[in-house]
């Protein structure tokens, strides 16, 4: 495995905060190496064209003092000078090297056919005493060939540029490290909010409810948008487990009066003789409380699907087969109560979740049918991209003190919790017009109760 494979996996394994040090740490690294190297270069290219100027002079100077013969002349503060014949013997030197070699054979060969040689003695790092820049010059005097070297120390120049070496060290060193420490004081910053939201989440974990992030108000970055997602998820919870609580609560309070009845009436019956009408009336009386139950488990059913998905899948229906469809398995109950049943509505197709509103209006049209007089009307009109449906009866209405808890479950008009019904027909049909992104009113109309459903299609 590379070296590559073998320290990412352990790079990821760092906490976040380390690793953001750490690549803040090696990209100021770079940043910082890039421009000491460029101010690096830039200073040794000024010295080092200052040098190479002040050699160039000296090595003309020389050149025409061996070329006519003349006094060789002084050159800058330290330089040095080297005359050679077409042997190599040292013909003139500085007092300082003498009769030392400053070219090898063969940079003396290169000379003598006519090249020009520079090259550095010594180094900048390790400290080297006595560096030189040298440069050698072939020149031609009274018909002899020379050799002419001419040399500048260059002490000054490296002393300058280590110097700078040091300096750029030290300043890109501070630099690294106080580049470290505001990353991590920002990286601590930045993610403090998120460790204060892992530390929610465990104190939700260990069952605290109505737990709330505190997520600043004037803040949009990435962390605050988190902060609000997650209360939007908590808040999602909440509700998932309050409609839990609410559907066992319910289902347990409800379920308890059938259960009980039905209860009654098998003891009664098994503890004393009874004759077959009576065994009859006793099972048609428990065949009722079971369909009871099946009724408002369905209801109870329905309701909880709706409030968990809130989602439909709408589809073009056609609104009169779909009223009709909803209408028609109450006609018998309202021919024998001698009560008029009437649907009116214009032959339109509009866009809804038949699945969901044809029981909706079929709850509509059950509750006129028990707890209304007179005639039920179904009146449906379509205006504006809005369908609305509403039942009517010609019965008492509801009372004021009934319709501000209409469509609560298990809200009923009558004082008596086992009065007939579940009470959870006008919940159902709320709960269909909320999923539909409409509303649901319950309210008089002239004579008796009016329940409008108004759904977006």
């Amino acid at each position: 495995m590379s070296l590559h494979g073998r320290l990412l996996p352990r790079f990821r394994r760092l906490p976040v905060v380390t690793r953001l040090v750490l690549a803040v740490a090696l990209t100021m690294s770079l940043v910082l190496a890039g421009a000491a190297g460029f101010v690096y270069w830039r200073v040794k290219t000024a010295l080092d064209q200052q040098l190479d100027a002040d050699l160039t002079a000296y090595q003309r100077g020389l050149d025409h003092a061996v070329r006519h013969g003349a006094q060789l002349p002084p050159g800058p503060s330290g330089s040095l000078r080297q005359v050679l014949d077409a042997h190599g013997r040292v013909l003139d030197s500085s007092d300082a090297i003498r009769h030392r070699a400053l070219l090898t054979a063969a940079e003396r060969d290169a000379v003598a056919r006519g090249a020009t040689v520079r090259r550095d003695v010594g180094s900048l790092l390790p400290i080297t005493p006595g560096t030189l820049r040298l440069q050698a010059h072939r020149v031609t005097a009274a018909g002899h060939r020379r050799t002419v070297i001419a040399a500048v120390r260059r002490g000054h120049r490296d002393e300058a540029l280590r110097e700078l070496l040091a300096q750029l060290v030290i300043a890109s060193g501070l630099t690294l490290i106080a580049a470290s420490y505001v990353g991590y004081r920002t990286a601590r910053g930045a993610l403090r909010p998120v460790e204060r939201y892992r530390g929610g989440a465990a104190t939700l974990a260990d069952g605290t409810q109505n737990l709330r992030l505190d997520v600043p108000a004037d803040r949009d970055d990435e962390i605050t948008r988190l902060g609000h997602t997650l209360n939007h998820m908590l808040d999602r919870l909440q509700a998932a487990a309050e409609r839990e609580r609410r559907f066992v609560a319910d289902a347990s309070h409800e379920l308890r009066t059938p259960l009980t009845l039905m209860r009654a009436e098998l003891d009664v019956a098994l503890h004393r003789p009874r004759s077959a009408g009576e065994l009859t009336e006793t099972l048609r009386s428990v065949d009722a409380e079971v369909q009871r139950l099946i009724d408002l488990s369905n209801a109870l059913l329905g309701l909880e699907e709706l409030g968990s998905a809130g989602q439909l899948t709408r589809a073009p229906a056609a609104l009169a087969d779909l009223l009709d469809a909803a209408v028609t398995p109450h006609r018998r109950a309202a021919e024998r109560a001698g009560r008029d049943l009437t649907v009116d509505t214009p032959h339109v197709t509009v866009d809804v979740d038949a699945r969901w509103l044809r029981p909706a209006v079929s709850n509509l049209v059950d509750n006129a049918l028990r707890h209304g007089l007179g005639a039920v009307r179904v009146a449906a009109t379509v205006h504006e991209g809005a369908l609305s449906v509403c039942v009517t009866d010609e019965g008492p209405g509801f009372s004021p003190d009934f319709l501000p808890r209409a469509f609560d479950r298990f809200a009923r008009a009558e004082a008596s919790r086992t009065s007939d019904g579940s009470g959870l027909g006008l919940a159902f049909v709320h709960a269909v017009a909320t999923a539909h992104g409409g509303t649901a009113r319950a309210g008089e109309a002239g004579t008796g109760a009016a329940v409008t459903l108004r759904l977006p299609c």
